[in-house]
């Protein structure tokens, strides 16, 4: 049997996506070390190799909804200029630029989140539990299953991809990690809404972004 921990475990290792994990796990039985090698086989590994290189070129991708509502600058870096350049390159910029402005991260990842954060989102997970009518020690486990959720809203590359949900952020750059063949890094993004804290609403918006790209 496949679980969740064996497919993140392998994950780890090879940083490819989560869903060839699942399959290279599936097609070699559970066996960890199997897995591993069909991987490389199929060059999906390659993406952890690369981890360690220094990606200092890239590019300062912009979105802006139609009737600029929204605005978002994402930097995007790679190895080199010549793959910064590339229609590829671009065109992954432009797909997370467009993420951001649809899901509204707050974190590049959960190492990004500050512990106060974490401990005052673990507080109101709690209190919901209890509330529910659950003991206290199986609140405390629902707590630790439920923040798991609150990383996918709140870190970008925990998000499920807008254009493929059912992969991650994450799945999305090692793949084009794979494909074009440099390490691939979102270093930093902000994220503009007209009106923010004036009780201004943001209505459907996600859904209006999926609409213009269908559309395209």
């Amino acid at each position: 049997m496949v679980t969740a921990a064996s497919v993140k475990e392998l994950r780890d290792k090879t940083g490819a996506g989560m869903m060839d994990c699942k399959k290279a796990l599936v097609e070699t039985g559970g066996d960890m070390d199997k897995a591993v090698d069909l991987l490389r086989e199929k060059g999906l590994a390659a993406a952890a190799k690369r981890a360690d290189r220094i990606a200092a070129e890239g590019v300062v991708e912009s979105y802006i909804h139609m009737g600029g509502k929204i605005g978002v600058l994402v930097e995007i870096n790679c190895e080199t200029d010549f793959v910064a350049r590339t229609d590829e390159f671009k065109e992954l910029a432009r797909d997370v630029a467009m993420q951001i402005a649809a899901s509204s991260p707050k974190f590049i990842s959960r190492e990004e989140v500050p512990q106060a954060e974490i401990e005052k989102e673990k507080e109101i997970l709690r209190a919901q539990a209890i509330n529910e009518g659950k003991p206290e020690k199986i609140a405390d486990r629902m707590v630790e299953g439920r923040i798991g959720k609150y990383y996918k809203e709140v870190c970008l590359m925990e998000q499920p991809f807008i254009k493929d949900t059912d992969m991650t952020v994450t799945d999305l750059i090692n793949e084009k990690t794979v494909k074009i063949g440099e390490k691939i890094s979102i270093r930093r993004f902000a994220r503009f809404a007209l009106g923010e804290g004036l009780d201004k609403r943001e209505d459907n918006f996600a859904e209006e972004v999926m609409n213009q790209t269908e559309g395209k």
